[in-house]
């Protein structure tokens, strides 16, 4: 069964960066399985917000409007893991941060358009 863990969080000062990365586990593999991951992140009193995804290879990315050009999305399949890159954060990025993994057909560059299986969540904190 597919299992992902998010980590890399923390306390991070306004202006500064973070990488969350995403691993993958249960299964045969990126390198086996197709899987799209997006990433999310939901503050307290907040709905949850879709950040941006990336597809299976890793040749499509997409991105919200709120983090585009500030955050990227990458993934290294033959460690099974995917990774949020998050640049010029802001107090109003934090927030708890998940993952999640949809199913996707092998070879297509396009994103999930549902993701069945999430992360714990791991909490990001922009403050000085």
């Amino acid at each position: 069964q597919l299992r992902l863990v998010e980590s890399g969080g923390g306390l991070v000062q306004p202006g500064g960066s973070l990488r969350l990365s995403c691993t993958a586990s249960g299964f045969s593999g990126f390198t086996k399985e197709s899987y799209a991951i997006a990433w999310y992140r939901q503050a307290p009193g907040d709905e949850r917000e879709g950040l941006g995804c990336i597809s299976p290879s890793g040749t499509f990315t997409n991105y919200a409007d709120s983090v585009k050009g500030r955050f990227t999305i990458g993934r290294d399949n033959a460690k099974n893991t995917a990774y949020l890159n998050m640049n010029r954060l802001k107090p109003g990025d934090s927030a708890v941060y998940y993952c999640a993994a949809g199913p996707v057909p092998s070879g297509a560059s396009w994103c999930a358009q549902s993701y069945g299986t999430w992360g714990q969540g791991i909490q990001v904190t922009v403050s000085s």
